[in-house]
């Protein structure tokens, strides 16, 4: 073993939420060593590859559309929706701080490091009924989380004129150590050469991720009462395996709670470049695509739409009887409508190129359709709704589309258009018309029309999965992101930050997100652990 590095403070984990927290200890002349396992290249985690959307409240862009927000109206949005434990002292108190300063904490600050925002708030997770945002609430970063990640990346390393900075990549922490009752430190191993090193440090703080990286991790923790597909894709970080989270409460008496709570996404396919074993992209599926199960017949009787309750899109999802789906589109629908989420596949917005922005959003994205047409085995098109359903069978090596139930489930659709727009009577129809009430939602949202409408193909069939994304769930942590243990007293030395800590306190979230409360809830935590750190708390 090498002889022991020492630092003020040790950080854990190379993604947003620790380097912030390296940032800022930093800012305050305090010594930082941050391990990553991940390669130099890929520093910045999971946020290298998100897309950047933050709900954050009584926003000037917010002010601007006249959106009427305020952390009273977001904290009933976000305990109704979330179903949050109203026992649950530390998840309820995190929620709160969040509405309460995710202005200041998060949008204004991160304009002061240089970060802009698009200007238009988007309007997600509005509830199936009405039980969601009330009002629009999400902000999109201006060349997507990739440009927050290098910002905050090229801070730290401003603050550190003196080397008081050591990042150790490929290094993967395997114990923590302590001293006199305290967290004194950690045990590392250097993965270019497999030798362990003592990391020395007077506090510690985990940014290690969620559990969700590891499909055990899932599996093992997934509700006994909900359905679970049997075969899921990875959309979460692969390093996030929370076998630190584990030795927190094996060898300190942490608490892992809301380990079951989950923000997975019903629409995804596999990456045709994976980066890691079972890698898949999550599509923000297309509202005016019609969701089928695996006979190709509608889901219902409530159709499954995208923007009201991923939540229950995913139960939805879990509850079919083969681990699939398909969303039936044209092509008129996939330029206007198609998107997948994250950086990779946002070209306009994390190059930050505003022509080419507009351009797709008024004209389509063509490129992306193009793409996923030319790459991915699970986009499928064609000129004949008979044709597609002999090409969905031949993915699936099974005969479970039959070409006319196919074409009777599209002409039922298509029914609610032969008498005029006065007899549409289908709800998917109804939510379609009530998102493109929003303006930036109807620049995204196709006019309801026959599926069948000529000149709109060819027709496009998307084979989906449900993907595995974040936790909910995390290591007990105060308002200081010091981590508790199971009599609620702080563990000393050792702090939680992101999503380590189910986004603050364990799990503020409850059962589902207001969408876009990640990100926001990586730099809300850091911040309130480097301001207890360096003696400010």
């Amino acid at each position: 073993m090498s002889k022991p590095a020492a630092s003020d403070v040790l950080v854990i984990g190379g993604g947003l939420a620790g380097i912030v927290t390296a940032l800022e200890c930093l800012r305050a002349g305090r010594s930082v060593t941050l391990v990553d396992r991940d390669t130099p290249e890929h520093f910045g985690g999971l946020a290298l590859w998100a897309f950047g959307g933050m709900a954050l409240v009584g926003t000037p862009q917010q002010a601007k559309a006249k959106i009427p927000d305020h952390p009273e109206r977001a904290l009933r949005d976000w305990l109704r929706f979330g179903e949050v434990d109203r026992r649950d002292r530390w998840s309820l108190a995190w929620a709160k701080y969040y509405v309460e300063h995710s202005r200041t904490e998060v949008h204004d600050w991160l304009v002061g490091e240089g970060v802009k925002f698009l200007p238009a708030v988007n309007w997600v997770e509005r509830g199936r009924f009405g039980d969601g945002n009330s009002v629009p609430r999400y902000h999109v970063v201006w060349g997507t989380a990739r440009e927050l990640a290098r910002r905050m990346i090229e801070a730290m390393r401003s603050a550190d004129p003196g080397g008081k900075l050591t990042v150790l990549h490929r290094h993967r922490v395997t114990a923590l150590e302590h001293t006199g009752g305290r967290v004194s430190g950690a045990l590392a191993v250097d993965e270019a050469d497999d030798n362990e090193k003592r990391l020395e440090a007077e506090t510690v703080v985990l940014a290690t991720g969620g559990l969700n990286g590891s499909h055990e991790q899932v599996r093992a923790n997934w509700p006994r009462h909900r359905p679970r597909p049997a075969r899921m894709l990875n959309g979460a970080h692969p390093f996030a395996d929370g076998r630190l989270h584990h030795h927190v409460v094996d060898e300190f008496g942490g608490r892992i709670v809301n380990a079951g709570e989950m923000w997975n996404y019903a629409a995804g396919f596999a990456h045709p470049f994976p980066h890691f074993d079972g890698h898949g992209l999550s599509t923000i599926p297309c509202k005016s695509a019609l969701w089928l199960d695996h006979r190709g017949q509608r889901i219902g009787p409530e159709p499954l739409v995208t923007g009201f309750d991923t939540h229950w899109l995913c139960r939805r999802v879990a509850e079919q009887e083969k681990p699939w789906t398909w969303h039936l589109l044209n092509r008129r629908i996939a330029l206007k409508e198609f998107a997948i989420s994250g950086a990779e596949h946002n070209h306009s917005i994390r190059d930050k190129r505003f022509g080419s922005f507009l351009k797709e959003l008024l004209l389509g994205n063509k490129r992306l359709y193009e793409q996923m047409a030319r790459e991915s085995e699970d986009f499928l098109l064609d000129e004949t709704l008979g044709g597609l359903a002999v090409r969905m069978n031949q993915l699936t090596r099974s005969q479970d589309i039959d070409p006319g139930a196919l074409e009777a489930t599209v002409d039922a659709f298509d029914a609610n258009f032969s008498k005029g727009h006065a007899l549409h009577n289908d709800d998917q129809i109804r939510r379609i018309l009530h998102a493109r009430q929003w303006g930036p939602d109807k620049l995204r949202t196709c006019k309801p029309a026959p599926l069948n409408k000529k000149g709109a193909g060819p027709f496009i069939a998307i084979r989906m999965q449900l993907i595995t994304r974040k936790s909910l769930g995390g290591l007990r942590t105060d308002l200081e992101s010091r981590v508790l243990d199971a009599s609620g007293q702080p563990i000393r030395g050792l702090y939680c930050v992101g999503e380590a800590a189910g986004f603050g306190g364990g799990g503020c979230n409850g059962k589902r997100s207001l969408e876009g409360t990640f990100l926001p809830g990586c730099i809300l935590t850091a911040r309130a652990a480097a301001r207890s750190i360096n003696g400010g708390g």
